[in-house]
């Protein structure tokens, strides 16, 4: 069983390169859509552009296995008189890393290219040396000279800015790139589907294979699409710390490595059973994996499928990823592909009907 193949390979290089912006996710939706078509029986599209692949549509037990689709952007806030751009965050994007960084700002003209200035180190002297970078002080040039000239560029409040970091392998060994959060995850489930249609896998139920939009502000994109699929059983696929960085405390954020498997997590939203099928498929599959916990809330889609519909068993697989919501976001190859084997061995463990009630 081949798990990653050089096409795929290929096709999740075109996907993390693409831009998807939360809030502006078609694109990307698109593309994924067209990738899994030929291993699904039928497909949907909701009002805000989550989209979701459906093996066996007719059947009354559904099992959806998840990741998100948007990215970290930022938007166009304000714009001086000098023809400078403020910014306000769409998602987590971290402003320490933006200065110096080239941006693309989406314009109805097309992209506009700019960047995030800084004042030269030579000039950070005395009061300003412990200048350092806010929210409040960041900014974009886009070689304009007046308000005028940049609204005639078709820039204005609202318009949305990525990042242009591309895809890469670094040492035959990690993925890297901007988006890996979440689009890696889109790119797992994506290829579960494939190995199943593949294999000639026969699912007892109705796969749902969900990629949701709007995650990074506020999982909204999975709080809608539940209501309407309304599933028996949800996995989830995002990202989580890889800490043994440096700078990041493994006692704080848990001791997560890349390379040593899937991160599975205990959180109130994880129900228990579903996890432990998850771990006993696990070992009786060779699939290493390493655990965590989340207090109160994972931060993730799995709090919004678990809470819906009068509460859906849900659980929620995660690979180990450094420097998240940087435009260098890493995760191992070979996490990657363990992601991809539980996820496929797992739908294969769960039966028909099957309750996973605490008291049944």
């Amino acid at each position: 069983m081949s798990i990653i193949t050089k096409q795929s390979e290929q096709f999740l290089e075109a996907y993390l390169n693409n831009f998807s912006p939360t809030g502006f996710e078609s694109p990307g939706q698109k593309m994924w859509l067209d990738y899994i078509k030929p291993y699904i029986d039928d497909y949907k599209v909701d009002n805000y552009g989550t989209v979701y692949g459906i093996v066996n549509p007719e059947a009354d037990y559904k099992v959806v296995i998840e990741a998100h689709a948007d990215e970290i952007s930022w938007y166009v806030h304000y714009i001086t008189s000098e023809g400078y751009i403020k910014v306000i965050r769409n998602g987590g994007s971290d402003h320490i890393i933006a200065p110096s960084k080239r941006v693309n700002i989406h314009t109805g003209k097309g992209i506009v290219r700019g960047v995030f200035g800084w004042p030269a180190i030579h000039t950070r002297k005395g009061d300003d040396a412990k200048l350092s970078p806010k929210l409040d002080n960041i900014f974009i040039d886009v070689g304009a000279d007046s308000k005028d000239e940049v609204t005639e560029m078709g820039i204005h409040p609202g318009c949305v800015i990525t990042y242009p970091d591309t895809f890469e392998i670094l040492n035959n060994r990690y993925y890297i790139g901007r988006a890996l959060d979440n689009r890696i995850g889109g790119f797992c489930i994506a290829e579960v589907l494939r190995l199943l249609h593949e294999n000639k896998v026969k699912l007892p139920f109705g796969l749902y294979v969900v990629n949701a939009v709007q995650e990074e502000v506020g999982l909204n994109g999975a709080k809608m699409v539940t209501q309407s699929i309304k599933p028996n059983v949800a996995i989830i696929t995002d990202v989580s710390h890889n800490t043994n960085t440096p700078l990041v405390s493994s006692e704080k954020h848990g001791d997560i490595k890349g390379g040593k498997g899937p991160d599975l997590t205990f959180a109130p939203a994880v129900h228990n059973n579903l996890l432990q099928l998850i771990r006993e498929t696990a070992h009786a599959n060779d699939i290493p994996y390493q655990l965590s916990a989340s207090s109160r809330v994972t931060g993730t889609d799995t709090d919004a499928f678990a809470y819906s519909n009068g509460g859906v068993p849900s659980a929620l697989i995660s690979l180990p990823l450094k420097y998240m919501h940087t435009t260098v976001e890493m995760a191992h190859k070979y996490d990657v592909k363990a992601v991809i084997q539980l996820i496929y061995h797992t739908l294969q463990s769960i039966e028909d009907q099957q309750d996973f009630r605490y008291f049944s």
